[in-house]
């Protein structure tokens, strides 16, 4: 059964079995990068659970930990439902734009479908960092250029650094 704070009227924390996680160091894997994972299509949260098993059945990547899940209401276009969000690091030998590629192929596998900017979708994968390196492209930005001013991406990510992430959540006052 999840856990469930609420932080303010239109924010909620949720822990459960497998967010957060801590399960390795990635060694054999040349890179460390973090993923800003969300959704507001259907069961999120179950979704979320199946990616984390998922990610854990592809040999090009290596689960390391997750943080919490927040839910929270949409931004850029808001007429649609509240957003669940997480973040995941994971442990990779591939290089940004094939690993970029590899995570459009799972956001399709996950019923994504891109109809415009900000559009409600069932996953999304963003490469939040990826080592310390900085990449500007048309396709791909790196570090993710609106990380800090997004709580769906600060608060998951606080939780990652947390021992007690039961403590940093109720201590939480956004």
């Amino acid at each position: 059964m999840p856990l469930c704070r609420k932080l303010s009227e239109r924010h909620s924390i949720y822990v459960d079995r497998n967010f957060p996680k801590t399960l390795s160091k990635a060694d054999g894997y040349r890179y460390r990068v973090v993923l800003g994972v969300g959704g507001n299509i259907g069961d999120t949260r179950r979704r979320m659970n199946h990616l984390w098993h998922y990610l854990g059945r592809l040999p090009q990547i290596c689960r390391i930990r997750s943080g919490v899940i927040l839910r929270n209401p949409p931004f850029g276009y808001v007429d649609q439902g509240d957003f669940d969000n997480t973040v995941i690091e994971i442990g990779s030998s591939l290089e940004p734009k094939a690993l970029l590629r590899l995570i459009w192929r799972i956001e399709k596998r996950f019923g994504r479908r891109r109809s415009f900017a900000n559009a409600p979708r069932t996953l999304d994968l963003d490469i939040l960092f990826f080592e310390k390196r900085f990449i500007r492209t048309e396709e791909l930005s790196i570090p993710h250029p609106y990380w800090r001013e997004r709580v769906s991406v600060t608060i998951p990510l606080g939780s990652l650094a947390r021992k007690s992430t039961r403590r940093y959540y109720e201590n939480l006052d956004i």
